[in-house]
């Protein structure tokens, strides 16, 4: 009995399996196209500042669409689009229009401390009475429109208020995420660093509550919950982006590893220069505690398909015109961030370790908090106090705790090395 001949493929299933071998590389490009797009957050045109600081560039200045745009966990893993922004060489950061500083001018004492000096200088951001006075206005008033665009997600609003003031409502993809905004936010408070992060309180969405009774009509298209917890932040005008300084951006760019930022590296830099360093050193700490990996770190983990990713703006992150650094979108700290550690901490860590100059009011309080091992304690303590919707969202959880504890006692363990390392010298 002869066999029969296969016949030979004809031209369908050829085309059919050409497509399905084609599939990954398209599926590469148009992730790589969606999640470029997402990375930035969208800001509306400029209009006249009703407060100090806020944002300066519009859509079309970035080259980017005026609607709002998804921000999700595949934004951190794509290399942004040729030509979509300028690159800035590290070594030019907070480039000195001012001399030097004199001679003898140290800005560090005792080997791992700014000076009160250079301290001094340091613009002083939200002001704790002008931020309260924000949030006690905010919370009384009621929200007169929602706008689409300028503040991140698509899901997310920009508020205009019944006092005439704005602010970004955020609604988040889960409810740990507002959490963490929260709790990021009254945990710069206890660690005394506040004044870098505008205010921001909670608000429940009542489709026929006093707040929100006018915006009735727009919540029903906004997709919202009722009785979902949003956050919302004090809107801020003429803002600008901000490249990581050297060492950071140097060390990286060229491959090379971090190395801690010590009082000998600092000679000769301008004021401007070290008084950026000087914020630096708390964000970078801050971030570390709180596990936030949606900043430099993930610049950082993105170096392994963009090298030139370091001279990019640094994600939510961004400048006031007196210089002042203004910590923005912290809804991946503590319980989001503290899910991803195992990702995220081998980026974290020598971050952290990168930093041996620090504020010593920082290194005061973190030492109170190792000593007393009161971090959760104090921080709900103070989100309790400050907080009217807290219970909405609940607090920690006890493993969430531990490890922020944990978290303040390796900072402080790294700044008695430091110490020492300046006292061999």
């Amino acid at each position: 009995m002869r066999k029969a001949k296969r016949a030979a493929p004809g031209p369908l299933p050829m085309l059919g399996l050409l497509l399905l071998g084609a599939l990954p590389g398209l599926w590469t490009v148009l992730l790589r196209r969606e999640t470029a797009a997402a990375q930035l957050e969208l800001e509306p045109e400029p209009r006249p500042p009703r407060a100090r600081w806020g944002w300066s560039r519009s859509p079309a200045e970035r080259g980017e669409p005026g609607g709002g745009g998804h921000k999700t966990f595949r934004a951190l893993l794509a290399v942004p689009a040729a030509g979509r922004e300028e690159l800035v060489s590290p070594e030019q950061f907070g480039a000195a229009s001012s001399p030097p500083p004199a001679a003898g001018f140290s800005p560090v004492e005792r080997g791992i401390f700014w000076s009160r000096d250079l301290e001094a200088q340091v613009p002083p951001g939200f002001a704790a009475e002008e931020a309260a006075a924000w949030l006690a206005a905010a919370r009384a008033a009621r929200v007169a429109s929602l706008e689409r665009g300028g503040c991140g997600r698509s899901s997310n609003r920009l508020a205009r208020l019944s006092d005439g003031s704005r602010a970004c409502v955020r609604y988040g993809i889960s409810p740990e995420q507002i959490q963490g905004e929260a709790l990021s936010y009254h945990l710069a408070g206890v660690l005394g660093m506040q004044e870098r992060l505008p205010p921001m309180a909670l608000a429940l969405v009542e489709a026929r509550g006093r707040q929100w009774e006018p915006v009735r009509e727009e919540l029903r298209g906004s997709l919202w919950a009722e009785g979902a917890v949003v956050s919302l932040t004090r809107w801020v005008d003429n803002l600008t982006t901000v490249v990581a300084p050297a060492p950071w951006g140097a060390e990286a760019s060229g491959g090379r590893r971090l190395q801690p930022l010590s009082a000998g590296e600092l000679g000769g830099l301008a004021p401007e220069q070290l008084v950026e360093l000087v914020q630096w050193s708390d964000l970078i700490l801050f971030d570390y505690l709180t596990a936030n990996f949606d900043r430099l770190v993930s610049n950082l983990f993105s170096l392994q398909w963009d090298p030139r990713v370091m001279r990019r703006a640094t994600s939510n992150l961004l400048r006031g015109p007196d210089g002042g650094l203004v910590f923005m979108d912290n809804e991946a700290g503590l319980v989001h961030g503290y899910r991803l550690l195992a990702m995220w901490d081998p980026y974290n860590e020598p971050l952290l370790r990168s930093v041996c100059v620090f504020r010593e009011s920082t290194a005061r309080r973190v030492a109170e908090l190792h000593r007393r091992r009161s971090a959760a304690a104090e921080l709900r303590r103070r989100y309790r106090a400050r907080e009217p919707l807290w219970a909405r969202l609940g607090f920690l959880s006890e493993r969430q705790a531990e490890l922020l504890q944990a978290r303040v006692d390796f900072v402080h363990r790294h700044i008695a090395h430091c110490r020492a390392q300046a006292a061999a010298l």
